[in-house]
């Protein structure tokens, strides 16, 4: 009796692990790539943001004081403490503002999310043809 060959059959075990491992490899491979990209989008972002808040805090700072030195002159006649305390009061609450936008923004921060929504998929895709 003649026993077939794999080759008459279709791939031998061996080949098909082959290929299997080379495929996850390449799989793996991709998401790596993925990741290095987001992780080097991700320190872009944050060092520009950096830069940013420092612009607007120098800025923000130089403005305050002309409006305060500006102010101060205009109302010195009138009532220095009460101009002074309002400019106070408008001073916290900008602060208080960028205070809640920043808490905003770092509740809202989603790191590598192209990653981990890649990965998802990747896990319902092998669980749909494990399962």
């Amino acid at each position: 009796m003649d026993t077939p060959s794999p080759t008459e059959d279709g791939p031998s075990f061996g080949e098909a692990f082959k290929r299997l491992a080379r495929r996850i490899f390449v799989i793996c491979e991709n998401r790596l790539q993925l990741l290095l990209v987001e992780a080097q989008e991700e320190r872009e972002r944050i060092l520009q943001a950096i830069w940013l808040a420092l612009a607007a805090a120098a800025f923000g700072l130089l403005a305050g004081i002309t409006i305060t030195l500006i102010v101060t002159v205009a109302f010195w006649e009138h009532s220095v403490v009460i101009a002074l305390l309002v400019l106070a009061a408008v001073y916290v609450t900008a602060a208080a503002l960028c205070y809640a936008k920043l808490m905003r923004l770092q509740r809202d921060w989603q790191t590598l999310s192209g990653t981990i929504d890649q990965l998802k998929k990747d896990r319902e895709c092998l669980d749909k043809k494990l399962g």
